[in-house]
């Protein structure tokens, strides 16, 4: 059973991921910032694509900027939030790369 200290951990975790793209990152994944897709060249491509798309979420459910700086010390130093986080990215990457066939074809 998820808790609500859980839920919480997990979401102001993803709220760490919410600082604005550089025009280096969407370079990195290969897409701009209003064309995403879920297909890449690379594996390295796909992770960093789900780096994004966690991110983008924490964006768009929280639009307040000052609202995202401020939660952010009470979870920069958490581990259980920084393990959160990793899950997202993690479950994020499992979709980019099943949507890619796994690279098997590339």
């Amino acid at each position: 059973m998820i808790t609500k200290k859980t839920m919480l951990c997990a979401l102001t975790v993803l709220i760490f991921l919410a600082a604005p793209l550089t025009a280096a990152q969407e370079e990195k994944t290969g897409q701009e910032e209003t064309e995403l897709s879920l297909i890449t060249r690379t594996p390295e491509e796909g992770f960093q694509l789900a780096i994004v798309l966690a991110r983008k979420g924490v964006t768009e459910t929280q639009r307040d900027k000052e609202v995202l700086k401020a939660l952010r010390p009470a979870y920069a130093h958490d581990p259980n939030s920084l393990i959160a986080v990793s899950q997202v990215v993690a479950i994020y990457f499992q979709t980019i790369a099943a949507a890619n066939n796994y690279w098997s074809d590339k």
